[in-house]
C-alpha cells in the first residue's frame, strides 16, 4: 500500500480568545527549565521550540460560553478527545506525547521542529497549557504498515494516529508504523527497525501488526521475521505483542467476510492472521486478534453501514481507513491493552 500525499497544517482559529492565563514562572525540580505555556499559541496552534523526546501536556479547557475542545498535534495525531465544558467553567486535562524525526512516518519527510499542537473541536476554548519534558513516561511503539501509521493527508488515517487520545499522562504513543511495508522491507531498512529497537526501553510495549503487504511472502520467512522482531523487542527489554491485520472491507455474497482478500490470506494461501495467532501461542506472546475484533465490527455495520469506516465513498478503498474508521479500531486496540492487563487502568481513558 503506497503512502498518500501530504497535506498542508490548515490553522484552527479557536471560537474562544485564548486567555491571558501567564506561563508557570517557577523552575521545575532540581532547578530544571521553567515549563512552557500559553505564550506560544496563536490562532488556534501552538508551537514548542523543543528537541526530540517525550513530554507532558497539561491544558486547561473552558470559557465564558460552553466549549467543545479538542487537540491534535505533529502529523494530525489524535491527544485529547473533543471534551465538553459548561459556560463559565474549566476542566484540567493531560496527555503525553512523543516528539520526533522525522514526525510521521519514518521514511516521510521529517516535518516542522519541535512540538505542534492545533486546538480544534466544535467551540474550542483552551485557557492555558503547560508543557514539561516527560520525567518517567512509558512508550508504546508501533511496528505496522499503512492501516496503523500517521497518515499524512486527509482523508486517510491510521488507528495509531488515533491510539493516543485513549491513553492519559504516563503513557505515550511512538507510531514507528509506515506505509507499503512488509515484514521483510520492515527489518531491511535502517530508518525502521534498526532505529525502533535502540529506543527500546525495559518495560516498553512494541505492538506489531504486518501483513497486509507481505503479498509474496511465504509462510516459513512471514513467521521468521515476526519472530526476529519478537526476538529484537525482549532483547531490548520491551514486551512484544502480536497485533493480528485489520480486516478488509470485502464482502461474500452471504454478507460475511469469510473470504481470502477480506481476512488476508496471500496468493501463496498464507493466512497470516492464522500465522500470527500460532505464532503467539508457540512463544507465550500476548496476542491482540484485530483481525477478529474487526470482523465483527464490520459484519455486523453490514455492507451499507460499514463504508465510512474505510475510505470506500471518497476513494473505493476498502482496505485504508478514514478517521472515523480509525478511531472505531484504535478503541478496539485501547480494550484489548486493558482487558490483557497490557497497561494500568489508570493510563487509559475510557470515555
Amino acid at each position: 500500500m503506497r503512502r498518500f500525499g501530504t497535506a498542508a497544517l490548515v490553522a484552527v482559529t479557536l471560537g474562544t480568545a485564548l486567555s491571558a492565563l501567564p506561563a508557570h514562572a517557577d523552575s521545575g525540580p532540581g532547578g530544571g527549565p521553567r515549563p512552557l505555556g500559553i505564550e506560544h499559541c496563536a490562532a488556534g496552534t501552538c508551537h514548542f521550540d523543543v528537541p526530540p523526546g517525550t513530554y507532558d501536556v497539561k491544558v486547561v479547557l473552558g470559557g465564558e460560553t460552553a466549549s467543545s475542545t479538542r487537540v491534535t498535534g505533529e502529523t494530525r495525531r489524535a491527544l485529547l478527545p473533543e471534551t465538553a465544558v459548561p459556560a463559565g467553567e474549566r476542566v484540567a486535562r493531560s496527555f503525553t506525547v512523543d516528539v520526533r524525526t522525522p514526525e510521521g512516518e519514518p521514511t516521510g519527510p521529517a516535518g516542522s521542529a519541535g512540538l505542534d499542537l492545533v486546538i480544534g473541536g466544535s467551540a474550542p476554548a483552551l485557557a492555558g497549557i503547560r508543557v514539561t519534558p516527560a520525567a518517567r513516561a512509558r512508550q508504546i511503539f508501533l511496528i505496522g504498515d499503512s492501516t496503523v501509521c500517521d497518515q499524512p493527508g486527509d482523508p486517510y488515517a491510521g488507528w495509531g494516529q488515533q491510539l493516543p487520545q485513549y491513553l492519559r499522562k504516563g503513557l505515550s504513543v511512538a507510531n514507528h508504523a509506515d506505509s507499503g511495508e512488509s515484514t521483510v522491507t520492515y527489518r531491511q531498512d535502517p530508518r525502521l527497525w534498526a532505529t525502533v529497537q535502540p529506543r527500546v526501553r525495559p518495560g516498553d510495549l512494541v505492538l506489531v501488526q504486518l501483513a497486509h503487504n507481505d503479498k509474496t511472502t511465504d509462510g516459513p520467512t512471514y513467521r521468521a521475521n515476526l519472530e526476529a522482531l519478537v526476538d529484537g523487542v525482549r532483547a531490548a527489554g520491551g514486551r512484544p505483542v502480536l497485533v493480528t491485520p485489520v480486516v478488509r472491507r470485502w464482502f461474500s455474497p452471504d454478507g460475511t467476510l469469510n473470504n481470502p482478500t477480506a481476512l488476508l490470506v496471500n496468493g501463496l494461501g498464507v493466512d497470516h492472521p492464522a500465522v500470527v495467532r500460532t505464532l503467539a501461542a508457540d512463544r507465550d506472546l500476548p496476542l491482540i486478534d484485530l483481525t477478529a475484533k474487526t470482523k465483527a465490527v464490520v459484519e455486523a455495520l453490514g455492507t451499507e453501514a460499514s463504508k465510512p469506516l474505510y475510505l470506500y465513498n471518497e476513494k473505493r478503498d476498502n482496505t485504508h481507513t478514514s478517521v472515523h474508521g480509525a478511531t472505531v479500531f484504535a478503541g478496539l486496540v485501547r480494550d484489548e491493552l486493558v482487558a490483557r492487563h497490557l497497561v494500568p487502568q489508570g493510563l487509559v481513558r475510557t470515555g
